[in-house]
């Protein structure tokens, strides 16, 4: 059986995060704190688009990888990536090599850009599903956490009509919570009260 991870501190926490350090860190200074800034946002999509069928701890791990191979998530610079860049990433390791994804995460920096000219931002196109304010949930076990929204459905049906590939409604419920958009700390965490805004 495998064992938790033991933070130094006794604050409690959702536990989900108690795997390693990383991800104790990401739990208590990222998850659910809200996100405005774009390439912040192309970051999560990329990173959420790649977790497809994997844990997030997985993509966690390959965080850094991820960074160097995407160009810092630049969208700009990811949105022209040429089919010869696609055959090295196929052999980067500090990745996840699916020929899909990669491809995808290339379409979806084109799609992303398409909506920044259409919206001014592309922070302001996702926020607007849910009112421009993060919507505030309150659970008491992770059995009640959902894995989608009326929020999230609306969204991927939307992004879906845009272009945007491998990012269905329970792959953006997860961008939402990571990016602040819905609090879905438990209501035992320190970070709950921390993220009720």
């Amino acid at each position: 059986m495998k064992t938790k991870f033991i933070p130094e501190d006794s604050r409690t926490r959702c536990p989900w995060c108690l795997g390693f350090a990383e991800y104790v860190a990401y739990h208590d200074t990222e998850w659910g704190v809200p996100v405005y800034d774009d390439r912040t946002h192309f970051e999560f999509l990329v990173l959420e688009s790649a977790q497809a069928g994997l844990s997030w701890s997985t993509i966690l791990k390959k965080r850094e990888g991820y960074r160097n191979a995407f160009a810092d998530f630049d969208y700009e610079i990811v949105a022209e990536f040429p089919e010869s860049y696609v055959q090295e990433l196929l052999q980067d390791k500090n990745i996840i090599r699916n020929v899909l994804k990669i491809r995808g995460a290339i379409n979806n920096a084109k799609r992303f850009m398409e909506v920044q000219q259409e919206f001014g931002s592309f922070s302001n196109y996702i926020w607007d599903f849910v009112g421009g304010k993060t919507k505030q949930n309150s659970l008491k076990s992770m059995e009640n956490a959902p894995a989608t929204s009326e929020e999230s459905d609306r969204l991927a049906k939307d992004m879906k009509k845009r272009g945007f590939k491998f990012l269905g409604s329970t792959t953006l419920y997860a961008h939402m919570q990571a990016t602040g958009l819905v609090n879905d700390h438990l209501e035992d965490c320190f970070r709950y009260k921390d993220l009720r805004f």
